[in-house]
């Protein structure tokens, strides 16, 4: 085996040649030991709610870190409506479904939590699908819409489970946000294909930037294509009132397909698909992931419903939020540091190099910051990056406190643009 650990990335062991599955596992066992050796360690336990302040255990040291890992925007992970709507959900249901929805497992609440979120979307309660995991939702839906006949046209900087469902049809990929590569491929495709499907994010999830929605919907109808947003970065976060990047171009009733999670703004688990009800119903009755999977337990589709409720009652969040926001990405860019096109809550620290990057996740730990240091393959090899969210429940001494540490590991390091 010839890998050097000093160069290596998590996608040099997807496949070894000549190495069987526990040959394979070995060796990334030993590239783990090496990562935690140099200080660069994942799957960091976390052993309080989630938060802006989170206790964690790090280098066999358990503290109080200023977390920006998790996408509970809103802060409603810990709202306490939220959590009095949990409890009253296991309290008059119980802790779990224990069936599938097809032969024994759609409750009422699952009745209502599709009624709110298509609602939501100003949608009938027919038009929206829920999964038990945002992923399921786009990698299910993609499975079963999408055959050998067909092809799903991706922007190159979508989610992973965006690829995942494109396993069983054609897909290809254009640059990220180039209108002109989009058209190409609209356009050779246009007669070779039974259904031609483009599928970009909202807002995506790496440099926090948005997607040129409305001219993206022109060209897919220029070509009769259909068009899928995934807006799990966007919903409760942008648009006037918080339906996300599509709202405000008044597409939220014409675009073919919406899909999102319950994890990130509504603070919960679990993902939607809203679509026209002959879609819907089609994916409720042929996705292998809706016929065999336990539903959505009473606690978490309860919450949910109060978390969809909130965002119109208590608009202060995420006013809040933009605060922070913007508050904290003007600091960075002050100090000449690359926050690249982000116009979201998803806030990137720009270094690329991967080791370089890894140092500086270890010195914000050392500083007493929680980040995501975000290497190959989720990013470009030379395109590494500290990964924050920026939360309502952040408070400025919170975002001064980081500003400070970047500073410092600025100095030390000299990661500011060149």
């Amino acid at each position: 085996m010839n890998i050097d650990f000093t160069t290596a990335t998590f996608k040099d062991f997807e496949n070894i040649p000549g190495l069987d599955m526990m040959e394979r596992a070995n060796a990334y066992y030993d590239f783990l030991d090496y990562m935690k050796s140099n200080g660069h360690r994942y799957r960091l336990q976390n052993n309080t709610g989630c938060s802006s302040i989170m206790n964690v255990t790090a280098e066999n040291t358990t503290k109080e870190f200023i977390s920006f890992v998790t996408s509970d925007y809103l802060g409603f992970t810990q709202h306490p409506k939220v959590k009095q709507a949990a409890i009253e959900g296991v309290e008059k249901f119980g802790a779990g479904t224990a069936a599938t929805p097809l032969i024994g497992g759609y409750y009422s609440y699952h009745n209502d939590l599709e009624e709110k979120i298509a609602g939501f979307f100003g949608r009938s309660q027919d038009e929206a699908v829920i999964f038990t995991t945002g992923y399921t939702a786009n990698s299910a839906t993609l499975q079963i819409l999408l055959q050998k006949e067909d092809i799903a046209i991706v922007d190159m900087a979508v989610h992973a489970s965006v690829y995942e469902g494109c396993i069983l049809t054609n897909r290809k990929t254009f640059p990220h946000n180039n209108l002109e590569a989009l058209e190409h491929i609209l356009k050779t495709s246009e007669n070779q294909y039974r259904t031609k499907l483009v599928v970009i994010d909202g807002v995506y999830s790496q440099d926090g930037d948005t997607a040129p929605i409305e001219e993206i919907y022109q060209l897919v109808k220029k070509y009769n294509a259909y068009l899928m947003v995934d807006d799990v970065h966007g919903v409760g976060i942008l648009g006037k009132t918080g339906r996300g990047t599509i709202e405000d171009t008044g597409l939220l009733d014409k675009i073919d397909i919406i899909t999102g999670t319950f994890s990130k703004t509504f603070g919960n688990l679990g993902g939607y698909v809203i679509a026209n009800k002959k879609l819907t119903n089609f994916i409720r009755f042929q996705s292998r992931q809706q016929i065999f999977s336990a539903t959505t337990p009473p606690p978490t589709a309860t919450g949910i419903i109060k978390a969809i409720e909130l965002i119109d009652e208590e608009p202060h969040w995420r006013l809040k939020l933009w605060d922070n926001i913007n508050y904290f990405k003007k600091g960075l860019d002050d100090m000449g540091l690359d926050t690249g096109t982000t116009c979201s809550a998803v806030v990137p620290v720009k270094i690329g190099d991967p080791h370089i990057t890894g140092d500086v996740g270890k010195l914000l730990l050392d500083h007493g910051i929680y980040t995501n240091p975000i290497i190959y393959p989720a990013v470009a090899r030379k395109d590494a990056r500290i990964r924050m969210s920026v939360t309502a429940t952040h408070e400025r001494e919170h975002l001064d406190k980081t500003l400070n540490a970047f500073e410092d590991i600025k100095n030390k390091l000299h990661i500011a643009k060149k």
